[in-house]
């Protein structure tokens, strides 16, 4: 495949958007926890964190449209409602999370201000940032992510190369599915379907290209970030496994990221950690908010929707902004054990060839994932034994993956009555 200086651009802006408070935070914890194992973590966190975000970026580039075009066949009204959750989600969760680690790391050390002044300033840039649409994607890929990059192959390599105490024992069992729910905490699954359209959107506005082109354009784009994700999260991972001697097992992912950074930079490492943080948290931030104000300047095609969207967006994060990050995490691990295998499958469907995603298949997997997701969910929220009772009676439900075997029955299930019984056409030929 060949990557052209457009492709680089675009997906150097891809990275950026990624890579954010959670992509930060999340692997040297990890690491740190699973030791020598650190590779089996690496694996599972690279799945759920990489490689459903790469394939979500593929189904962008498939459908060139929205977030809305992933649930449509589905259904409109259930694609509308998918949609806006998810944009929600992402406005109250995702990128707060981004201020919060901003203050935690990039702030609290240096000044004496509030979550909360601190959480004002930040989306009062942001709003600042993203209200100019058409430049957003050039300044990204041109200025903020080589920056990024920059400081965070100062921390990996020099930890790399540094002498510590030997790697100790895995403290977690299981590390390859400790991983991949981790990577659920990135949002990056979710995000690829934010960002994704962002990046059409943008793609489409910097000049008049052919749906081929921008297939091929977003595709070798997809690519690059998902290597320079994989690069940094291998190296993110290393280094926390190779401090595990130093640090007590109670220490806190932001507190474990900043003494990484010290050990491997030194007197350099808190000024370095900062400008990184508040590089990577800010693009994430602008991301999402950009790709809902596009999303609701698409369903309401007036002017003032797109400044409106993103004046609200910037309120709702100064207010959750001003919470902690264990906060937000906390907040969020039962919504995202409903959200996320919805959306791990409504990107695995879109990927697939038209005769496997039709409208039959598609209501039928989503709605059998739903269903048993909701134990999952539900357990975070009801204090009850029966939850445990139902997760008990489903295969895998006890490791959080209780959708998964009837998800794929399912499937299975409605491709031979949809392509054998039925013998009905191929696809219904409704709007993907």
């Amino acid at each position: 495949m060949k990557f052209t200086k457009e492709a680089f651009l675009v997906g150097f802006a891809l990275f950026a958007l990624f890579f954010g408070a959670g992509n930060l935070i999340l692997p040297p914890y990890l690491g740190f926890f699973a030791g020598s194992q650190w590779y089996l973590v690496a694996l599972g966190f690279v799945i759920s964190a990489v490689g459903l975000p790469l394939l979500g970026i593929f189904a962008h580039a498939q459908l060139q449209g929205s977030i809305f075009n992933f649930a449509n066949k589905v259904s409109p009204v259930f694609s509308l409602i998918f949609s806006v959750l998810i944009y929600l989600i992402s406005v109250v969760l995702p990128a707060p999370r981004t201020a919060a680690v901003t203050y935690e790391i990039a702030v609290q050390p240096f000044f004496d201000i509030s979550a909360l002044t601190t959480s004002i300033i930040y989306f009062l840039l942001v709003f600042l940032f993203v209200i100019k649409r058409t430049s957003i994607i050039n300044n990204i890929g041109k200025f903020l992510t080589p920056a990024i990059l920059v400081l965070l192959l100062a921390i990996i390599i020099s930890g790399v190369f540094s002498d510590f105490k030997p790697m100790g024992d895995p403290i977690t069992e299981m590390p390859v599915l400790f991983g991949f729910f981790e990577g659920y905490q990135t949002f990056d699954a979710i995000a690829a379907l934010v960002v994704g359209g962002v990046i059409i959107i943008s793609v489409k506005l910097k000049a008049d290209l052919s749906p081929p082109e921008i297939r091929k354009i977003i595709t070798s784009a997809a690519i690059i970030a998902a290597l320079g994700l994989l690069f940094v999260y291998g190296g993110l991972i290393y280094n926390g496994a190779i401090v595990n001697s130093e640090f007590p097992s109670n220490i806190t992912r932001t507190q474990l990221l900043s003494g990484i950074s010290f050990l491997n930079l030194g007197a350099m490492a808190q000024v370095g950690l900062s400008l990184l943080v508040a590089l990577a948290c800010f693009t994430t931030a602008v991301g999402i908010i950009t790709g809902t104000a596009d999303f609701m300047k698409e369903r309401i095609n007036k002017p003032f929707v797109y400044p409106l969207t993103v004046s609200i967006a910037c309120i709702l994060g100064v207010v959750m902004g001003a919470l902690s990050v264990n906060k937000i995490i906390e907040i969020a691990l039962p919504v995202l054990m409903l959200i996320y295998p919805l959306t791990i499958v409504l990107i695995l469907l879109n990927v697939l060839p038209e005769n496997y995603r039709t409208s039959f298949i598609m209501r039928a997997v989503v709605a059998v994932i739903i269903l048993f997701s909701l134990p999952d969910a539900l357990q975070y929220v009801i204090a009850t034994g029966l939850f445990l009772q139902i997760q008990e009676l489903i295969p895998f439900a006890l490791y959080g993956l209780g959708w998964v075997l009837p998800g794929l029955i399912a499937f299975v299930l409605a491709v031979l009555y949809e392509n054998i019984i039925r013998q009905d056409p191929l696809d219904q030929k409704t709007s993907t």
